[in-house]
């Protein structure tokens, strides 16, 4: 193990996910940093499943101190945390969160002009509430400048191994994930939650006609300009709608139902990977490879070797 690695504080309030806790802790204790958990006031706090974790000190008393500050997810945004990370935020190398730790840095005004992700439940409304923020709610973690979002719960540990990786290396990173019994850069983002669930019903009629057009023929154009006459709106007021209701841009939006739905067709299907590419809508089986690539960050004949069900 490293003996000169940094800091790493978490900060933590009532209601802390403890997952969002365990799993990055555990990664980074292994890796050799000195982990401690500081509270607003310097008091314990009671997880959300209600085991009580005991802490060092307020967040504020380790001011000039930090060199990673990590805030994991809570049942509810607190106030008081929300002051005391923006109060020692200036002099931190580095700012990570887990799940919807990243509402919190929002809150307190640290990634405004930067790319973030959070739970895939959580980026419509990170989106909505804080529209300089630039949201990717496919991403399982996402660096910009010192800040380090990572989607939810588990998707912690995979931030915490990146961590790692970049202060250690990557031996000692993919012998983490090996004893972990996880993938060091696992195979897919938050893309392998059902998009379409995940957006639900938008309130606004022709955003509405606009996303069910995309779900209805898979193949037909779906390029912003069509999307916008389809719905008798302007391109950027139609942007502006995805962005505010769904979270994520229209062109976002398209790609991520192509992909779920050949994923489904890969898995159950046994078309060819080019017909299963037409169908989709990605016009050929070169461009699926590459939109699976950048979404999920393997081919499409790798994930139907992976995740093809026992039946076929």
């Amino acid at each position: 193990m490293e003996s000169n690695a940094g800091d790493v504080v978490v900060a933590i309030s009532d209601g802390v996910m403890l997952l969002d806790v365990a799993g990055p802790v555990q990664v980074l204790h292994w890796a050799g940093h000195h982990v401690r958990f500081a509270s607003p006031d310097g008091r314990p706090v009671r997880t959300d499943v209600g085991a009580p974790l005991g802490v060092e000190c307020a967040i504020t008393d380790l001011a000039g101190g930090i060199d990673t500050l990590i805030v994991p997810g809570h049942d509810a945004v607190p106030p008081a945390l929300t002051h005391s990370v923006r109060a020692v935020a200036d002099g931190v190398r580095r700012i990570a969160s887990v799940c919807t730790g990243a509402l919190v840095l929002a809150e307190a005004g640290l990634l405004d002009g930067h790319r973030a992700t959070t739970h895939w439940l959580a980026c419509a409304e990170l989106a909505q509430r804080f529209p300089r923020i630039e949201v990717d709610p496919d991403a399982i973690y996402v660096r910009s400048g010192r800040f380090v979002t990572s989607a939810g719960v588990t998707a912690g540990i995979d931030m915490a191994l990146a961590l790692v990786e970049e202060d250690h290396g990557p031996e000692l990173a993919r012998s983490l994930a090996k004893h972990l019994v996880v993938f060091l850069r696992r195979p897919g983002g938050q893309s392998q939650f059902s998009v379409r669930n995940s957006v639900g019903t938008p309130r606004t009629d022709r955003l509405r006609h606009a996303v069910d057009s995309v779900v209805a023929d898979l193949a037909a154009d779906h390029s912003l300009a069509a999307m916008a006459t389809r719905a008798t709106l302007s391109e950027r007021h139609l942007t502006r709608l995805f962005r505010k209701e769904i979270g994520m841009s229209p062109a976002q939006y398209v790609e991520q139902v192509r992909v779920e739905a050949a994923q489904s067709l890969l898995e159950s299907g046994d078309d060819g990977v080019a017909t299963v590419a037409r169908h989709c809508g990605f016009g050929s089986e070169e461009t699926m490879r590459r939109t699976f690539l950048k979404v999920l960050g393997t081919t499409p004949t790798d994930y139907r070797r992976r995740f093809r069900t026992t039946s076929h």
